[in-house]
């Protein structure tokens, strides 16, 4: 089962907080994926196709729960995909346009509604169930494993803004992408999508992605440290390196054994431990140094061989 569809089955379980938040779910999934015919003064049907059991099963159940309606169900089953195809219909019925209009789905003498009828979502549980609804019946979240994403496709400039509005309400920050005719409400940034499964009310699936938020921190946060490790391993081996191939010049110019003590014992220990750094090769002089001191042992050594090399080039042009 796809992260989205455990979402999504969660959602079905949840229950609305007042008798009108069943009515703003109802409307919300009859809205986004329903299909609304007209056949002449009241003769109005209605088809509602999803591939979630979840969403054909809280349709069923919501319909039945609030209006007196008939809602045969054909389970179509794709062979090809390895899917399951719910196609709900509601019939032409006496009393099926008075239903759509309480719904806020028709305004008698105006049609289809445009937007949400502010009526339904007065209240923030009715929100919260507008938006439950929206997302059961056109919502996507990815495998928080991957990417965080998560949106909710909708027909409808109008439509979209108010529910974009409405889940601005609820705290979240939404973004609107039109795609090909039809537009698409998301959220990228995990503290959105966390707020807006809490609110829709998957307390589970939110906990789920706060457990994968926290192993890819760790994970990060073990990769940040591995790769400063590295890092500081091949600075300090190119540190190495140049050291070496200064104690070389120095041994030419100046020979070890002429060296002060601090820098003679340098150079020996610096030869013998190649690989340490140099506040780990500190640690092994007698008594031991810090890196500041280490650090300045090298400049030191520097500034002799610069001076030796100077006077060997003034010998050179006489």
């Amino acid at each position: 089962m796809s992260f989205t569809a455990q979402v999504k089955d969660e959602l079905s379980r949840v229950e609305g907080e007042c008798p009108r938040c069943a009515y703003a779910e109802l409307s919300a999934i009859t809205r986004v994926c329903g299909t609304l015919s007209f056949r002449g003064s009241g003769r109005y049907s209605i088809r509602v196709a999803t591939e979630t059991g979840a969403v054909a099963r809280t349709m069923i159940k919501l319909t039945h729960e609030l209006f007196d309606l008939e809602t045969p169900l054909t389970v179509r089953h794709s062979n090809l995909h390895n899917t399951r195809n719910y196609l709900i219909e509601i019939p032409e019925q006496e009393q099926l346009e008075g239903d759509l209009e309480e719904l806020g789905i028709l305004e008698r003498g105006h049609g289809i509604t445009p937007g949400v009828p502010q009526r339904l979502v007065q209240r923030d549980c009715c929100k919260r169930a507008f938006v439950r609804g929206a997302f059961m019946a056109g919502g996507f979240i990815a495998d928080p494993r991957g990417d965080f994403h998560m949106e909710i496709a909708v027909t409808g400039e109008r439509f979209a803004q108010d529910l974009m509005r409405i889940m601005g309400e609820l705290g979240v920050d939404a973004r609107l992408n039109r795609r090909r005719g039809s537009y698409a409400i998301y959220v990228k940034s995990f503290d959105e999508i966390e707020a807006l499964l809490r609110a829709m009310g998957a307390r589970r699936s939110a906990q789920a992605i706060l457990n994968v938020r926290r192993v890819k921190s760790l994970k990060n946060d073990v990769n940040r440290r591995v790769n400063a490790e590295i890092a500081n391993q091949a600075r300090s081996t190119g540190a190495a390196a140049e050291q070496l191939e200064l104690i070389a010049r120095a041994e030419r110019l100046v020979g070890l054994r002429a060296l002060p003590p601090a820098l003679r014992e340098f150079c020996v220990l610096r030869r013998a431990n190649p690989e340490l750094s140099l506040a780990a090769l500190g640690k092994r002089c007698s008594p031991p140094s810090s890196k500041s001191a280490m650090y300045h042992r090298v400049l030191r050594l520097q500034q002799l061989v610069e001076e030796r090399e100077g006077e060997k080039d003034e010998k050179d042009h006489r």
